[in-house]
Protein backbone atom coordinates (compact mmCIF):
# COMPACT_ATOMS: atom_id res chain seq x y z
CA UNK A 1 0.00 0.00 0.00
CA UNK A 2 1.13 3.55 -0.52
CA UNK A 3 0.86 4.48 3.10
CA UNK A 4 3.34 1.79 4.46
CA UNK A 5 6.03 4.20 3.47
CA UNK A 6 4.77 7.29 4.41
CA UNK A 7 3.69 6.46 7.60
CA UNK A 8 7.43 5.75 8.98
CA UNK A 9 8.77 8.30 7.24
CA UNK A 10 6.40 10.93 7.90
CA UNK A 11 4.76 10.29 10.76
CA UNK A 12 8.21 9.38 13.10
CA UNK A 13 11.27 9.80 11.09
CA UNK A 14 13.28 7.50 13.79
CA UNK A 15 11.07 4.96 13.95
CA UNK A 16 13.06 3.28 10.55
CA UNK A 17 16.59 4.75 11.48
CA UNK A 18 15.96 2.96 15.08
CA UNK A 19 15.41 -0.23 13.05
CA UNK A 20 18.20 -0.22 11.12
CA UNK A 21 20.57 0.46 14.56
CA UNK A 22 18.86 -2.72 15.72
CA UNK A 23 19.74 -4.75 12.41
CA UNK A 24 23.06 -3.23 12.73
CA UNK A 25 23.63 -5.41 16.10
CA UNK A 26 22.36 -8.12 14.62
CA UNK A 27 24.92 -7.38 11.31
CA UNK A 28 27.98 -6.58 13.77
CA UNK A 29 26.98 -10.06 15.86
CA UNK A 30 27.39 -11.67 12.34
CA UNK A 31 31.05 -10.41 11.33
CA UNK A 32 32.30 -11.20 15.50
CA UNK A 33 31.27 -14.72 14.58
CA UNK A 34 32.39 -14.87 10.97
CA UNK A 35 35.59 -13.50 12.33
CA UNK A 36 37.89 -16.65 13.07
CA UNK A 37 36.41 -18.52 10.57
CA UNK A 38 37.63 -15.59 7.98
CA UNK A 39 41.22 -15.42 9.96
CA UNK A 40 41.53 -19.58 9.27
CA UNK A 41 40.92 -18.72 5.46
CA UNK A 42 43.93 -16.29 5.61
CA UNK A 43 46.08 -18.50 7.13
CA UNK A 44 45.41 -21.66 5.23
CA UNK A 45 45.59 -19.43 2.08
CA UNK A 46 49.12 -18.49 3.08
CA UNK A 47 50.24 -22.07 4.60
CA UNK A 48 49.16 -23.15 1.24
CA UNK A 49 51.32 -20.59 -0.96
CA UNK A 50 54.08 -21.56 1.83
CA UNK A 51 54.32 -18.17 3.00
CA UNK A 52 54.23 -19.21 6.56
CA UNK A 53 56.14 -22.47 6.87
CA UNK A 54 58.39 -21.78 9.18
CA UNK A 55 57.17 -22.76 12.75
CA UNK A 56 54.67 -21.72 14.91
CA UNK A 57 52.53 -21.05 12.07
CA UNK A 58 51.27 -24.33 11.66
CA UNK A 59 50.32 -24.96 15.33
CA UNK A 60 48.62 -21.19 15.76
CA UNK A 61 46.61 -21.92 12.19
CA UNK A 62 45.44 -25.80 13.93
CA UNK A 63 44.10 -23.61 16.64
CA UNK A 64 43.21 -20.98 14.63
CA UNK A 65 40.94 -23.41 12.45
CA UNK A 66 39.85 -25.29 15.79
CA UNK A 67 38.65 -22.51 16.84
CA UNK A 68 36.66 -21.35 13.53
CA UNK A 69 35.06 -24.54 13.30
CA UNK A 70 33.54 -24.42 17.34
CA UNK A 71 32.34 -21.24 16.70
CA UNK A 72 30.69 -21.65 13.62
CA UNK A 73 28.74 -24.56 15.33
CA UNK A 74 27.80 -22.61 18.11
CA UNK A 75 26.84 -19.77 16.36
CA UNK A 76 24.98 -21.86 14.05
CA UNK A 77 23.30 -22.96 16.58
CA UNK A 78 22.23 -19.87 18.10
CA UNK A 79 21.58 -18.64 15.01
CA UNK A 80 19.01 -21.54 14.71
CA UNK A 81 17.55 -21.19 17.79
CA UNK A 82 16.91 -17.41 17.45
CA UNK A 83 15.75 -17.84 14.32
CA UNK A 84 13.05 -20.86 14.90
CA UNK A 85 12.18 -20.28 18.31
CA UNK A 86 9.21 -17.81 18.46
CA UNK A 87 7.63 -15.71 21.73
CA UNK A 88 4.94 -17.95 22.90
CA UNK A 89 1.67 -17.05 22.16
CA UNK A 90 -0.70 -14.68 24.35
CA UNK A 91 -3.92 -17.04 24.63
CA UNK A 92 -6.35 -15.24 23.08
CA UNK A 93 -10.25 -16.73 21.73
CA UNK A 94 -9.82 -17.10 17.65
CA UNK A 95 -12.40 -15.37 16.51
CA UNK A 96 -13.18 -16.73 12.88
CA UNK A 97 -14.79 -13.98 10.09
CA UNK A 98 -17.89 -16.20 9.73
CA UNK A 99 -18.12 -15.53 13.48
CA UNK A 100 -18.02 -11.54 13.03
CA UNK A 101 -18.76 -10.89 9.86
CA UNK A 102 -19.82 -7.20 11.09
CA UNK A 103 -16.54 -6.58 12.73
CA UNK A 104 -14.24 -7.47 10.09
CA UNK A 105 -16.24 -5.24 8.40
CA UNK A 106 -15.65 -2.41 10.43
CA UNK A 107 -11.79 -3.16 11.03
CA UNK A 108 -11.27 -3.27 6.97
CA UNK A 109 -13.36 -0.34 6.79
CA UNK A 110 -10.65 1.51 9.44
CA UNK A 111 -7.56 0.13 7.38
CA UNK A 112 -8.82 1.34 4.30
CA UNK A 113 -10.03 4.47 5.50
CA UNK A 114 -6.01 5.05 6.86
CA UNK A 115 -4.42 3.56 4.16
CA UNK A 116 -2.80 0.78 5.80
CA UNK A 117 -2.92 -3.56 5.58
CA UNK A 118 -6.18 -4.74 7.33
CA UNK A 119 -5.09 -7.41 9.97
CA UNK A 120 -4.83 -10.61 9.06
CA UNK A 121 -7.25 -11.61 11.48
CA UNK A 122 -8.71 -11.24 14.73
CA UNK A 123 -8.99 -12.52 18.37
CA UNK A 124 -10.16 -11.57 21.47
CA UNK A 125 -8.22 -11.01 25.12
CA UNK A 126 -10.47 -11.59 28.68
CA UNK A 127 -8.95 -8.29 29.75
CA UNK A 128 -9.24 -4.90 29.06
CA UNK A 129 -6.74 -3.96 26.72
CA UNK A 130 -5.90 -4.30 22.95
CA UNK A 131 -3.17 -4.36 20.69
CA UNK A 132 -1.06 -6.06 17.12
CA UNK A 133 0.60 -9.27 17.57
CA UNK A 134 2.95 -10.48 15.28
CA UNK A 135 2.30 -14.57 14.45
CA UNK A 136 4.17 -15.39 11.52
CA UNK A 137 6.91 -17.39 13.68
CA UNK A 138 4.00 -19.98 14.28
CA UNK A 139 4.42 -21.55 11.32
CA UNK A 140 8.01 -21.95 12.69
CA UNK A 141 7.11 -23.66 15.83
CA UNK A 142 4.83 -26.18 14.39
CA UNK A 143 7.86 -27.18 11.89
CA UNK A 144 6.23 -25.25 9.04
CA UNK A 145 2.57 -26.04 9.28
CA UNK A 146 0.73 -23.18 9.60
CA UNK A 147 -2.11 -22.11 12.30
CA UNK A 148 -4.21 -20.38 9.27
CA UNK A 149 -3.16 -16.76 7.23
CA UNK A 150 -1.94 -15.20 10.17
CA UNK A 151 1.28 -17.60 10.25
CA UNK A 152 2.19 -17.60 7.26
CA UNK A 153 5.27 -15.08 5.86
CA UNK A 154 4.77 -11.80 5.64
CA UNK A 155 1.31 -12.01 6.79
CA UNK A 156 -0.41 -8.76 8.33
CA UNK A 157 -0.30 -8.97 12.43
CA UNK A 158 -3.56 -10.60 14.55
CA UNK A 159 -5.93 -7.88 16.03
CA UNK A 160 -6.71 -8.75 19.74
CA UNK A 161 -9.37 -7.31 21.38
CA UNK A 162 -10.28 -6.76 24.88
CA UNK A 163 -13.60 -8.73 25.13
CA UNK A 164 -15.26 -6.40 27.62
CA UNK A 165 -14.90 -3.49 25.25
CA UNK A 166 -17.12 -5.40 22.89
CA UNK A 167 -20.24 -5.57 26.13
CA UNK A 168 -19.40 -2.37 27.46
CA UNK A 169 -18.67 -0.19 24.30
CA UNK A 170 -20.97 1.19 21.72
CA UNK A 171 -20.29 0.22 18.46
CA UNK A 172 -18.92 3.95 17.47
CA UNK A 173 -16.73 4.26 20.64
CA UNK A 174 -15.33 0.57 19.67
CA UNK A 175 -13.60 1.85 15.85
CA UNK A 176 -12.57 5.07 18.03
CA UNK A 177 -10.32 3.49 20.26
CA UNK A 178 -9.55 0.31 17.28
CA UNK A 179 -8.71 3.63 14.87
CA UNK A 180 -4.62 3.82 16.51
CA UNK A 181 -4.12 0.17 16.71
CA UNK A 182 -5.56 -0.95 13.49
CA UNK A 183 -2.95 1.97 11.80
CA UNK A 184 0.16 0.41 13.68
CA UNK A 185 -0.10 -2.47 10.83
CA UNK A 186 1.37 0.08 8.46
CA UNK A 187 5.26 0.19 10.39
CA UNK A 188 4.41 -3.46 11.14
CA UNK A 189 4.49 -3.57 6.95
CA UNK A 190 7.52 -1.64 6.75
CA UNK A 191 10.74 -4.49 5.95
CA UNK A 192 13.33 -2.51 8.06
CA UNK A 193 11.16 -2.51 11.14
CA UNK A 194 9.40 -5.79 10.47
CA UNK A 195 13.09 -7.27 10.44
CA UNK A 196 13.97 -5.67 13.64
CA UNK A 197 11.06 -6.99 15.53
CA UNK A 198 12.00 -10.14 14.56
CA UNK A 199 15.32 -10.36 15.33
CA UNK A 200 14.30 -8.44 19.20
CA UNK A 201 11.63 -11.58 19.22
CA UNK A 202 14.03 -14.45 18.49
CA UNK A 203 16.35 -12.85 21.09
CA UNK A 204 13.99 -12.32 24.11
CA UNK A 205 12.68 -16.17 23.27
CA UNK A 206 16.85 -17.26 22.89
CA UNK A 207 17.26 -15.85 26.43
CA UNK A 208 13.95 -18.14 27.73
CA UNK A 209 15.22 -20.78 26.35
CA UNK A 210 18.93 -20.23 28.01
CA UNK A 211 17.25 -19.79 31.11
CA UNK A 212 16.59 -23.75 30.85
CA UNK A 213 19.06 -26.16 32.79
CA UNK A 214 22.35 -26.55 30.65
CA UNK A 215 21.60 -24.09 28.00
CA UNK A 216 22.77 -21.11 29.55
CA UNK A 217 25.50 -20.51 26.61
CA UNK A 218 22.55 -19.90 24.48
CA UNK A 219 21.12 -17.26 26.75
CA UNK A 220 24.20 -15.71 27.69
CA UNK A 221 24.91 -13.98 23.94
CA UNK A 222 21.32 -13.69 24.16
CA UNK A 223 21.00 -11.29 26.63
CA UNK A 224 24.21 -9.58 26.07
CA UNK A 225 22.52 -8.53 22.56
CA UNK A 226 19.21 -7.61 23.68
CA UNK A 227 21.08 -4.70 26.12
CA UNK A 228 22.70 -3.79 22.94
CA UNK A 229 19.72 -3.30 21.28
CA UNK A 230 17.30 -2.25 23.93
CA UNK A 231 17.32 1.41 24.06
CA UNK A 232 16.95 1.56 20.19
CA UNK A 233 13.99 -1.52 20.17
CA UNK A 234 12.27 1.24 22.48
CA UNK A 235 12.32 3.94 20.79
CA UNK A 236 11.83 2.50 17.73
CA UNK A 237 8.47 1.19 19.03
CA UNK A 238 7.97 4.70 20.46
CA UNK A 239 8.43 5.99 16.76
CA UNK A 240 5.74 3.49 15.61
CA UNK A 241 3.23 3.87 18.16
CA UNK A 242 3.58 7.68 17.34
CA UNK A 243 3.12 7.10 13.99
CA UNK A 244 0.04 5.15 14.18
CA UNK A 245 -1.65 7.39 16.45
CA UNK A 246 -0.41 10.74 14.05
CA UNK A 247 -2.32 8.32 10.87
CA UNK A 248 -5.47 7.71 13.40
CA UNK A 249 -5.99 11.63 13.98
CA UNK A 250 -8.55 11.85 11.20
CA UNK A 251 -10.91 9.16 12.35
CA UNK A 252 -13.16 9.89 14.82
CA UNK A 253 -10.65 11.95 16.92
CA UNK A 254 -13.44 13.59 18.92
CA UNK A 255 -15.34 10.65 19.96
CA UNK A 256 -12.40 8.63 20.95
CA UNK A 257 -11.82 11.21 24.06
CA UNK A 258 -15.07 10.08 25.10
CA UNK A 259 -13.96 6.74 24.41
CA UNK A 260 -10.98 6.38 26.10
CA UNK A 261 -13.35 7.30 29.27
CA UNK A 262 -15.06 4.03 28.76
CA UNK A 263 -11.86 1.69 28.77
CA UNK A 264 -10.70 3.44 31.99
CA UNK A 265 -14.34 2.51 33.94
CA UNK A 266 -14.42 -0.52 31.49
CA UNK A 267 -11.29 -1.36 33.44
CA UNK A 268 -12.46 -0.85 36.67
CA UNK A 269 -15.52 -2.52 36.33
CA UNK A 270 -13.91 -5.58 35.04
CA UNK A 271 -11.06 -5.69 37.84
CA UNK A 272 -14.14 -5.78 40.67
CA UNK A 273 -15.81 -8.03 38.50
CA UNK A 274 -12.72 -10.75 38.57
CA UNK A 275 -11.46 -9.77 41.86
CA UNK A 276 -14.96 -10.16 44.28
CA UNK A 277 -17.33 -12.14 41.76
CA UNK A 278 -15.47 -14.36 39.62
CA UNK A 279 -12.65 -15.22 41.62
CA UNK A 280 -14.77 -16.89 44.75
CA UNK A 281 -16.64 -19.03 42.43
CA UNK A 282 -13.20 -20.17 40.26
CA UNK A 283 -11.50 -21.04 43.80
CA UNK A 284 -14.78 -23.73 44.34
CA UNK A 285 -14.47 -25.13 40.88
CA UNK A 286 -17.34 -23.02 39.33
CA UNK A 287 -16.30 -20.39 36.47
CA UNK A 288 -18.93 -17.59 35.47
CA UNK A 289 -19.70 -18.42 32.17
CA UNK A 290 -21.06 -14.94 31.00
CA UNK A 291 -18.11 -12.67 32.25
CA UNK A 292 -18.31 -9.89 29.29
CA UNK A 293 -22.27 -9.51 29.78
CA UNK A 294 -21.68 -9.29 33.73
CA UNK A 295 -19.38 -6.33 33.27
CA UNK A 296 -21.99 -4.19 31.86
CA UNK A 297 -24.20 -4.91 34.55
CA UNK A 298 -21.34 -4.16 37.12
CA UNK A 299 -20.79 -0.71 35.58
CA UNK A 300 -24.48 -0.22 34.92
CA UNK A 301 -24.57 -0.75 38.87
CA UNK A 302 -21.47 1.72 39.45
CA UNK A 303 -22.97 4.00 37.42
CA UNK A 304 -26.56 4.12 39.32
CA UNK A 305 -24.50 4.41 42.90
CA UNK A 306 -21.66 7.34 41.43
CA UNK A 307 -23.44 10.44 40.66
CA UNK A 308 -20.58 11.43 38.75
CA UNK A 309 -21.45 8.31 36.24
CA UNK A 310 -25.03 9.47 35.72
CA UNK A 311 -24.46 10.07 31.90
CA UNK A 312 -22.89 6.45 31.39
CA UNK A 313 -26.52 5.15 31.60
CA UNK A 314 -27.80 7.29 28.53
CA UNK A 315 -25.69 5.34 25.73
CA UNK A 316 -26.87 2.40 26.92
CA UNK A 317 -29.59 2.75 24.52
CA UNK A 318 -26.86 2.54 21.54
CA UNK A 319 -26.24 -0.06 19.62
CA UNK A 320 -23.22 -2.27 21.38
CA UNK A 321 -20.69 -3.56 19.96
CA UNK A 322 -21.07 -7.03 20.80
CA UNK A 323 -23.76 -6.99 18.30
CA UNK A 324 -21.15 -7.07 15.98
CA UNK A 325 -20.95 -10.84 16.68
CA UNK A 326 -23.13 -13.24 15.07
CA UNK A 327 -23.12 -15.78 18.02
CA UNK A 328 -22.17 -13.09 21.63
CA UNK A 329 -22.77 -15.46 24.59
CA UNK A 330 -20.71 -18.36 22.82
CA UNK A 331 -18.13 -15.98 22.57
CA UNK A 332 -18.60 -14.61 25.58
CA UNK A 333 -18.52 -18.50 27.34
CA UNK A 334 -15.34 -18.81 25.45
CA UNK A 335 -13.29 -15.62 26.99
CA UNK A 336 -14.94 -16.53 30.01
CA UNK A 337 -12.98 -19.97 30.33
CA UNK A 338 -9.75 -18.41 29.13
CA UNK A 339 -10.57 -15.68 32.00
CA UNK A 340 -10.68 -18.27 34.63
CA UNK A 341 -7.20 -20.20 32.81
CA UNK A 342 -4.94 -17.16 32.81
CA UNK A 343 -5.71 -15.57 36.26
CA UNK A 344 -7.05 -18.80 38.46
CA UNK A 345 -5.26 -21.78 36.26
CA UNK A 346 -8.51 -23.68 35.56
CA UNK A 347 -8.34 -26.40 32.84
CA UNK A 348 -9.07 -25.35 29.36
CA UNK A 349 -11.92 -27.54 29.20
CA UNK A 350 -15.65 -27.92 31.41
CA UNK A 351 -15.17 -31.16 33.81
CA UNK A 352 -16.51 -32.08 36.79
CA UNK A 353 -14.73 -30.41 39.06
CA UNK A 354 -14.74 -27.25 37.01
CA UNK A 355 -18.43 -26.56 35.67
CA UNK A 356 -19.98 -23.07 34.18
CA UNK A 357 -22.55 -20.93 36.42
CA UNK A 358 -25.15 -18.57 34.91
CA UNK A 359 -25.64 -15.58 37.09
CA UNK A 360 -29.02 -16.58 37.84
CA UNK A 361 -27.60 -20.00 39.75
CA UNK A 362 -24.74 -17.73 41.14
CA UNK A 363 -26.36 -16.97 44.49
CA UNK A 364 -27.20 -20.69 45.34
CA UNK A 365 -24.38 -22.68 43.95
CA UNK A 366 -21.50 -20.67 44.33
CA UNK A 367 -22.96 -18.02 47.71
CA UNK A 368 -24.22 -20.60 49.44
CA UNK A 369 -21.71 -23.74 49.00
CA UNK A 370 -18.83 -21.33 49.39
CA UNK A 371 -20.12 -20.20 53.01
CA UNK A 372 -20.95 -23.88 53.96
CA UNK A 373 -18.15 -25.20 52.49
CA UNK A 374 -15.92 -22.94 54.21
CA UNK A 375 -18.42 -23.45 57.45
CA UNK A 376 -17.10 -26.88 57.27
CA UNK A 377 -13.84 -26.22 56.72
CA UNK A 378 -13.40 -24.02 60.00
CA UNK A 379 -15.08 -26.65 62.43
CA UNK A 380 -12.84 -29.65 60.43
CA UNK A 381 -10.18 -27.44 61.86
CA UNK A 382 -11.60 -26.70 65.60
CA UNK A 383 -11.76 -30.84 65.45
CA UNK A 384 -8.22 -31.19 65.17
CA UNK A 385 -7.44 -28.80 67.41
CA UNK A 386 -9.61 -30.79 69.85
CA UNK A 387 -12.08 -28.04 70.57
CA UNK A 388 -15.02 -28.93 72.31
CA UNK A 389 -17.47 -30.24 69.59
CA UNK A 390 -21.17 -29.40 71.64
CA UNK A 391 -24.30 -30.32 69.84
CA UNK A 392 -22.82 -30.09 66.61
CA UNK A 393 -21.22 -27.80 63.81
CA UNK A 394 -23.11 -24.32 65.78
CA UNK A 395 -22.16 -20.86 65.62
CA UNK A 396 -21.79 -20.93 69.47
CA UNK A 397 -18.63 -22.94 69.17
CA UNK A 398 -16.53 -20.56 67.41
CA UNK A 399 -18.23 -17.60 69.79
CA UNK A 400 -16.66 -20.12 72.62
CA UNK A 401 -13.71 -20.75 71.46
CA UNK A 402 -12.42 -17.22 70.09
CA UNK A 403 -13.36 -16.08 73.02
CA UNK A 404 -11.49 -18.14 75.51
CA UNK A 405 -8.51 -17.94 73.25
CA UNK A 406 -8.33 -14.08 73.39
CA UNK A 407 -8.66 -14.70 77.18
CA UNK A 408 -5.87 -17.21 76.97
CA UNK A 409 -3.32 -14.69 75.07
CA UNK A 410 -3.22 -16.68 71.59
CA UNK A 411 -5.20 -13.96 69.43
CA UNK A 412 -6.39 -16.54 67.13
CA UNK A 413 -3.32 -17.41 65.87
CA UNK A 414 -3.46 -21.16 66.31
CA UNK A 415 -6.97 -21.29 64.31
CA UNK A 416 -5.56 -19.13 61.73
CA UNK A 417 -2.74 -21.23 61.04
CA UNK A 418 -4.17 -24.11 60.73
CA UNK A 419 -6.97 -22.79 58.32
CA UNK A 420 -4.28 -21.59 56.19
CA UNK A 421 -2.33 -25.08 56.14
CA UNK A 422 -5.65 -27.22 55.51
CA UNK A 423 -6.21 -24.82 52.54
CA UNK A 424 -2.96 -24.88 51.08
CA UNK A 425 -3.04 -28.92 51.02
CA UNK A 426 -6.48 -28.72 49.66
CA UNK A 427 -4.89 -26.76 46.89
CA UNK A 428 -1.97 -28.59 46.45
CA UNK A 429 -3.74 -31.69 45.77
CA UNK A 430 -6.29 -29.87 43.79
CA UNK A 431 -9.43 -29.91 46.28
CA UNK A 432 -12.83 -28.60 44.39
CA UNK A 433 -10.69 -26.17 42.34
CA UNK A 434 -9.29 -27.04 39.15
CA UNK A 435 -5.68 -28.64 39.55
CA UNK A 436 -6.24 -31.55 37.33
CA UNK A 437 -6.35 -29.19 34.29
CA UNK A 438 -3.03 -28.03 32.44
CA UNK A 439 -2.93 -24.82 33.25
CA UNK A 440 -2.61 -25.59 37.57
CA UNK A 441 -0.68 -22.26 38.04
CA UNK A 442 -2.28 -18.87 37.04
CA UNK A 443 -0.24 -17.03 34.32
CA UNK A 444 -1.62 -13.39 35.82
CA UNK A 445 -2.29 -14.03 39.70
CA UNK A 446 -5.72 -11.45 40.64
CA UNK A 447 -4.62 -11.78 44.35
CA UNK A 448 -1.65 -12.27 46.68
CA UNK A 449 -1.87 -15.27 48.77
CA UNK A 450 -4.35 -14.50 51.95
CA UNK A 451 -2.92 -14.25 55.36
CA UNK A 452 -3.86 -16.60 58.36
CA UNK A 453 -6.36 -13.75 59.90
CA UNK A 454 -8.45 -12.52 56.57
CA UNK A 455 -8.30 -16.54 56.14
CA UNK A 456 -10.19 -16.71 59.45
CA UNK A 457 -12.57 -13.39 59.07
CA UNK A 458 -13.24 -15.12 56.00
CA UNK A 459 -14.27 -18.52 57.40
CA UNK A 460 -16.11 -17.06 60.15
CA UNK A 461 -18.20 -14.62 58.16
CA UNK A 462 -19.34 -17.53 56.23
CA UNK A 463 -20.00 -19.39 58.88
CA UNK A 464 -22.17 -16.69 60.48
CA UNK A 465 -23.83 -16.07 56.83
CA UNK A 466 -24.83 -19.85 56.99
CA UNK A 467 -26.73 -19.58 60.24
CA UNK A 468 -28.16 -16.45 59.12
CA UNK A 469 -29.80 -18.43 56.03
CA UNK A 470 -30.74 -21.56 58.15
CA UNK A 471 -32.31 -19.79 61.03
CA UNK A 472 -33.43 -16.24 59.79
CA UNK A 473 -34.98 -14.41 56.80
CA UNK A 474 -31.89 -14.48 54.78
CA UNK A 475 -30.42 -15.56 51.76
CA UNK A 476 -27.41 -15.82 49.99
CA UNK A 477 -26.96 -12.60 46.55
CA UNK A 478 -24.75 -11.19 44.57
CA UNK A 479 -23.38 -7.49 44.43
CA UNK A 480 -21.97 -7.03 41.04
CA UNK A 481 -19.24 -4.62 42.45
CA UNK A 482 -18.40 -6.30 45.69
CA UNK A 483 -19.27 -10.17 45.06
CA UNK A 484 -21.09 -12.54 48.04
CA UNK A 485 -23.60 -10.62 49.68
CA UNK A 486 -25.87 -11.58 52.52
CA UNK A 487 -29.75 -10.98 51.63
CA UNK A 488 -31.96 -10.28 55.17
CA UNK A 489 -35.66 -9.33 53.77
CA UNK A 490 -34.15 -8.72 50.18
CA UNK A 491 -32.14 -5.96 51.53
CA UNK A 492 -27.96 -5.94 51.58
CA UNK A 493 -26.56 -6.17 55.06
CA UNK A 494 -23.40 -4.73 54.66
CA UNK A 495 -22.42 -4.21 59.21
CA UNK A 496 -21.35 -7.63 59.50
CA UNK A 497 -17.73 -7.16 58.79
CA UNK A 498 -16.60 -5.14 61.42
CA UNK A 499 -18.64 -7.03 63.56
CA UNK A 500 -16.32 -10.22 63.28
CA UNK A 501 -12.77 -8.36 62.83
CA UNK A 502 -13.88 -7.54 66.84
CA UNK A 503 -14.03 -11.17 67.62
CA UNK A 504 -11.23 -12.26 65.54
CA UNK A 505 -8.76 -9.60 66.68
CA UNK A 506 -9.72 -8.43 69.79
CA UNK A 507 -11.81 -11.82 71.12
CA UNK A 508 -15.01 -9.72 71.79
CA UNK A 509 -17.97 -11.16 70.53
CA UNK A 510 -20.52 -9.11 72.02
CA UNK A 511 -21.10 -7.03 68.53
CA UNK A 512 -21.12 -9.87 66.71
CA UNK A 513 -24.07 -11.38 69.65
CA UNK A 514 -26.38 -8.13 69.18
CA UNK A 515 -26.17 -8.38 65.40
CA UNK A 516 -27.43 -11.94 65.52
CA UNK A 517 -30.10 -11.27 68.94
CA UNK A 518 -31.51 -8.37 65.89
CA UNK A 519 -31.51 -10.71 63.29
CA UNK A 520 -33.05 -13.80 65.22
CA UNK A 521 -30.00 -15.70 64.73
CA UNK A 522 -29.80 -18.62 66.65
CA UNK A 523 -26.24 -19.47 67.42
CA UNK A 524 -26.65 -22.14 69.35
CA UNK A 525 -28.23 -24.20 66.45
CA UNK A 526 -26.33 -26.28 64.41
CA UNK A 527 -25.47 -25.10 60.27
CA UNK A 528 -25.81 -27.18 57.58
CA UNK A 529 -22.92 -28.16 55.84
CA UNK A 530 -22.26 -28.96 52.62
Amino acid sequence: MSGTGSIVEVGAPSARSRALAVLRVRSRALALGLLPAALAVVLLSARMTGRLAADPWPLVTLVVCVVAVAVLLVGGVFAAVVLRAGPALTPTVPLAESAAPDLYRLVRDLADRMDVPAPSAIALTPDCDSWLEDRTHAAHRRGGITGGRESEPGAAPVLVIGSPFLWWMRVAELRAVLAPVVAGTGPSAHPDIADARGFVRGLDAAADVGSRPGLGWIGRPARLLLRLCQEDAAEMERGVAAAASDRAQGVDYGLRIVAQEQVGLAYAGWDRLLTRVALPAWRMGRWPAHLDAGVVSALTELSRRDRLADGFTSRLGERPACDLLERPGVIDEAASLLAARLFHGGPAEAGPDWSPVDWAAYPEEVVDRKWRAEAARLHAALDALAVPAGPGPTLDRVLGHLTDAAGEGAAAEALAGRLSGDLARQERSGGAAVARGVDAVPLFPLQPPRSGRDLLADHVTALVCAAAVDSADAAPGLDWLDGPVLLVGGERRADLAPRVLSLVEDGDPEPLRDWLAELGVRPEKPVRLV
